[in-house]
Formats: C-alpha cells, structure tokens, sequence
C-alpha cells in the first residue's frame, strides 16, 4: 500500500475526516521493520505512528488537520483560566472543559484549542466527550505537548 495512502486512512479511521496530504509530506521508516514511523509536512514533524494503530499528533500536525472543519470534532475548548496551564503542558481537568467534540474517546488523541481555533496544545483524552462535561473533578485530557511547554519533537520519533 501507498504510504501516503495508508496514512489518509488513518487519519480517515481515527478523526473521521478525509485529508488530502500535502505533496512536500515525508515519511520516515522504521530500519528494522520497514514499516511508517512517523510522517511530515512541510519538513515539520506532523504525527508518529503508534504500535497500537493510533496516530500522535504534534501541534503543526494539529493545526494542518484543523484546516479541515470536520476535525473540530476532535478537540477541546479549555475555559479561559485554564488555558495558561494548558500551553505550559499541564493536564486539563473536567471542571475547566468548556466544549468537546463528539469524536472525542476515551485513549484518543486531541488537540486543545481555544474560541478562535488556534491550537493550544495536543494530548491524549482520558474520558469520552459526554463524560468531560459530567465530571467536575479528574483530568479530561493529558497534555503531551504545548505551545509554551518547551518540549521538542524528540519523543515523537
């Protein structure tokens, strides 16, 4: 299969959303296994593959798929005073979650953006939409990486 093939359906499998990839995307290859590790656009680390079929995305990545108004279904709009925690890299709690999307479940990944759809950070959820908004304690989406979080793409690849 096509690499670029492979990645459309995943992402298509993952966000819901059909995305044409940029002509400039690369991949880079597992030297042991052959297989896709991870994928860019532009020369930005956009997303690496992981060994359980999901796709960790980096905030370039993110803010390339939000061009796609479908993939507003999988992010989060934090409330306004959690939001410096948020681009720092801290977690978001269930209380300061002020609109989630309805794709978002439980192990998926997200991208945390704020009211005028910029990317703030990118995480994995650890609850599903509809229990986001229900809980007022607990963390609703881990942060791997912020947009003042100070960390590199090192762990990606």
């Amino acid at each position: 299969m096509d690499p670029q093939e492979k990645i459309r359906h995943h992402l298509n499998a993952l966000f819901g959303i059909y995305f044409t990839l940029p002509k400039s995307t690369t991949f880079s290859y597992s030297r042991r296994t052959g297989r896709i590790k991870s994928f860019s656009f532009d020369d930005q680390l956009a997303g690496t593959l992981r060994t359980d079929g999901g796709i960790a995305l980096t905030l370039s990545g993110a803010e390339i798929l939000l061009k796609n108004p479908l993939f507003k279904n999988n992010c989060v709009i934090p409330t306004q005073e959690a939001i410096p925690f948020v681009i720092e890299g801290r977690s978001l709690f269930c209380k300061h979650v002020k609109w989630c999307g309805s794709n978002v479940r439980v192990g998926s990944d997200v991208a945390v953006i704020d009211d005028n759809e910029n990317v703030l950070a990118v995480g994995r959820a650890r609850l599903a939409s509809d229990m986001m908004k229900g809980f007022d304690a607990g963390v609703a989406v881990r942060i791997r990486q912020g947009i003042k979080s100070g960390a590199s793409t090192e762990g990606f690849v």
